[in-house]
Order: structure tokens, then sequence, then C-alpha cells
């Protein structure tokens, strides 16, 4: 007997409110997502338009400083020089444009440096220092000035992105720089590339890491709810792990209490009360039963012959040995009484009347052989009483179900049927099994047997008339007839239905040494 696993549902949520959260869970993840696109691209459109503001603020305030206020300043003539801030009115060249308008722009944006640069300094000005990166793109550039050169890098968590653009000559500076004798080249051609103009812009991760605001709070989220329910589960885990122990611990202990208590029950009311199929409440049916009645002759005698440790051995053994026959064709050992035992077959399994009268009288035959064993085991050990059963089957309808109290109950069947199967018992010779009529009728066709004087029974109006049982009726109509006898010096048991040709052959022989020995017995 195994009890079902427990569960608790202390501390345990529902499955439809697990199910709503891990929905609610993973439709947050486009919803973070989205959030923080969306968030991305206005911070990007901030940071253009904050960027490009701060370009156009700084492009204007230096024209209006160094062009528009000092051609206004001055009221002759305004020249355009590279070393402008020295002449009062002159404003400066376009290199020179851009080369101070990248500093005041890289003074204004941190993340922002502009290089406006060339292999080809005028003479008298210092030379501008290239790195590898830009020697190679001014060669790309020269080789095909319609591209645009990008370079991206990552150092630790700051991401720089270098764009470098050509600087084409024009007319007026191809004009200009040919005709100047400080110029480093005087064959300059309009779209010849000058140098290269170079944007460099600096980028924390952590400034664009920091975007994704909302999907991180939704990662961090899901992190705490992941480990909330790793500990959970962890918790419940070792929860349900004392549970199981102490459910193995009772499950053992109920197995063992209930191989105990079924010594108590036969092995068909044990099944059925273990398997829900019967309810122990006091309750009776009235069923055709075939009852069976065995009593072992003269036991009382026997009782004071032997010690009583050895007569309980004994009496075990046998009781042992016939309560297995009895479960082996299905019987239903109801009591032993003293010596005497009570078997009825039809409850709580049946196989139908007839078929239950069969299986009862086959179980006596096998309880007749297996008797006759025990008392030739038992002379070997030195035992010199031995058993000698009779046996009283009978068929018909009792009360069978639980008789007794609410405390206490107790299997059984009652009615006059069960008491003629311990009358037909008592009128049995050792070794004889008698039935009454109603069981000869259901069994004739396959055993034998012949009539006994009628007798009469309390509680039944009727005679009642016996029949003892001769033995098994072969395939050809003939009767193997049962042989059983006891007494001192003699313990002769004998079923020809049996044995084979081989076995015959050797007790006939047997038999033959038997009859010698009885004639040459010395007359007393």
């Amino acid at each position: 007997m195994t009890s079902q696993p427990a569960t608790s549902t202390s501390g345990r949520l529902p499955g439809w409110a697990i199910a709503i959260g891990v929905l609610l869970l993973l439709a947050g993840l486009p919803l973070a997502a989205w959030l923080d696109l969306r968030n991305l691209a206005e911070g990007s459109l901030r940071l253009q338009a904050s960027d490009l503001n701060s370009v156009i603020t700084s492009v204007r305030s230096y024209y209006s400083k160094n062009v528009v206020g000092r051609v206004l300043a001055h009221e002759g003539d305004t020249q355009v020089i590279h070393n402008y801030a020295d002449v009062p009115g002159a404003i400066p060249i376009p290199a020179t444009l851009s080369l101070e308008l990248g500093k005041v722009i890289g003074e204004q944006q941190g993340n922002i440096t502009y290089r406006f640069v060339s292999d080809y300094p005028f003479q008298g000005r210092a030379p501008h220092e290239l790195d590898g990166f830009e020697q190679a793109a001014l060669k790309q550039l020269r080789a095909d000035s319609s591209q645009i050169i990008n370079q991206v890098s990552w150092s630790n968590l700051n991401g720089r992105v270098r764009l470098v653009a050509p600087v084409l000559m024009a007319a007026p500076c191809v004009s200009c720089h040919n005709s100047r004798p400080d110029s480093p080249k005087h064959d300059w051609k309009v779209g010849d590339v000058r140098g290269i103009q170079e944007i460099i812009v600096d980028q924390p991760i952590a400034k664009n890491l920091f975007s994704f605001k909302y999907l991180m709070s939704y990662f961090g989220i899901m992190a705490l709810a992941g480990f909330s329910a790793v500990g959970w589960q962890h918790r419940q885990s070792k929860v349900i792990a004392g549970m199981n122990r102490e459910l193995e611990t009772n499950n053992a202990f109920l197995a063992a209490v209930s191989m105990k208590i079924s010594r108590y029950l036969s092995p068909q009311l044990y099944k059925s009360i273990f398997a829900g199929e019967k309810d122990v409440a006091i309750q009776t049916e009235r069923k055709k039963l075939t009852i069976f009645f065995s009593d072992i002759k003269d036991f009382t005698a026997t009782t004071e012959q032997l010690q009583p440790e050895e007569l309980t051995h004994l009496l075990n053994e046998y009781f042992t040995e016939m309560s297995t026959i009895a479960a082996t064709h299905g019987g239903t050992v109801d009591k032993f009484i003293g010596d005497a035992i009570l078997i009825f077959f039809g409850d709580p399994e049946t196989k139908g009347v007839t078929e239950d009268a069969l299986a009862c009288l086959r179980m006596a035959f096998e309880m007749q052989s297996r008797t006759a064993e025990l008392n030739a085991k038992w002379r070997m050990e030195g035992v010199e009483h031995r058993f000698q059963v009779r046996m009283g089957i009978n068929t018909g309808f009792c009360n069978v179900g639980n008789f007794g109290s609410t405390d206490r109950m107790d299997y059984t069947i009652i009615g006059a049927e069960a008491n003629l199967a311990a009358r037909l018992q008592s009128i049995a010779e050792p070794g004889q099994i008698v039935l009454s009529y109603e069981t000869y009728a259901l069994v004739s066709e396959v055993f034998a047997g012949h009539s006994l004087p009628p007798i009469q029974m309390k509680g039944i109006s009727r005679p009642v008339v016996p029949y003892v049982v001769d033995g098994m009726r072969a395939s050809g109509g003939q009767v193997s007839n049962l042989m059983s006898e006891h007494a001192p010096g003699l313990d002769l048991y004998l079923d020809p239905s049996l044995m084979d040709e081989a076995q015959a052959a050797r007790t006939k022989v047997l038999l033959e040494k038997a009859i010698a020995t009885l004639e040459a017995r010395p007359k007393v």
C-alpha cells in the first residue's frame, strides 16, 4: 500500500497567474525596444540639431567678427591674405578660414575635431603632421577624388569616427597658388587635391548605452524576476524534496504495516480493500458460494501427545501449506478454527458457480496430496503422529460480508449452508472428501462419486444425501479412483490421475513390494 504524493498550495501561485505574468514579461520586450529606439532616435536628432546649431553659431560668429567686422571697420581696399590679422581690413583666405573655423568648432564641441591639412604647406609656415590614416586617405583621394573615406575605431568604451573629404583646387585657388612665390607648387590644375578636410567625432559608448534605458530596465526586471523564480524554485524543490523524503518514510511504514495486516486477511480480501473495490463498512450480500470445511481427526488426542512448541510448529506449517493451495485455486480463507479450516469460493472474486465448485474440488485433492507429503516429511523428522484430514464441501446461498461493530468487524459467511459443510466433514472418513448433492451435481461430469445414507440437518427440513468423491473421470469415461488410508505403520495416498505411465509403473512395483512385505510379516 502506498500513499499518493501530497501537494502543498501554500506559497504557490496558480498556473494561470504565472502564465499571465510570463506573457506580460514577453510583451514588454518589444515595448521596451520600441521605447528605446524612439528615445535613441530623439536623442540622435537632438544631438544633430545641437551640433548643427553650434556649428552654424560658430560660423556666424566667426564670419561676423573676422570677415564682416573687419571689412566694415576698414574704409580702404579689402585684402584676402592668410595673415589677415596683421593687416587692417584684410580677410582670411579660404584655407585660413577653414583652419580657424575648425579651432572654433573644436572649442565649442568637445567631441568634434576639425582638421584642414595638406602635404604642400606654404614656405615659412609650419608643416602639417599627417598620421598613417591621413596619408593613406590623401593618396586614395588623389587617385579618385570622388570618394569620401571614413574609419571607425574603438578604444575601451569610446568610439571614434574619422571622415575625410578632399580639398579640391578651384580656378581662383589655382591662379593664386601658381602665381605666389612662396607656394610649394606652381603647376596646380583645377580639380587637383590640395589637401584633406577631416572631421573626427568621439562618442563614449556609455552615452549610447544609457540611451537604451527602457531595454536595460526591462532586462533588469527580467533578471530580477529570473533570479526570484530560480530562488523560489530552489526553495520549492527543497520543500518538495523534504516532502518526498517524508512520503518515502511514510510509504515504507505503511507498506510494512499493510504487509503485516495482509497476514490477517485473505489475499482476495486484502486486494479488494486496498484497491478500493470494497468498503470497510458493515454490509453483507447474499450470494451462492461453494463452502469448504476441513478438520484433523483425533486432533485433541494428538495435542495431548505432543509438546506445545512442536504442535504449534506442525499446525502452522500445515496451515501455511493449505492457505497457499487455497490462494492458488482462488479460494478465500475465512478463518482457522482450532485445527479446522473454513474456505469459500465465489466472493470477492468468482468465475461462476460451476467453476467455483470445480476449483474447490481441485483444491481439496491437492490439499490431501500435500497433507500426505507433510506426514511423510514429519515422519522423517521423528514425528510419529500424523494428520488425518476430513473434508466437506457444500454449495448454496449464504450471507457474505462484514459482520461485527464499527470498531471491530470480521469478513465471513453466515448461513445453514456453511453449517452443512461442517456436518459433511464430520461424517467423512480420514482422507475422504464428502460433497452435498448440490455440489456433486455441479462437478459430476469431472469427478466421480457415490452416495451415502441420507442425514438430517438442523435447520434443513429435507434429508441431505452426501456423496463421497471416488476420483476424477478420465477422458475415456473411466474413473481414476482416489485411495487415501492412514493407520499406524501406514500412510497411503494414491491418485492415479496425477501420474504418467512411468510413475504408474514405478508405483505398481512399490505396491507389489509392499504386498510382499506384508505377506512376509511374522504371524503374531
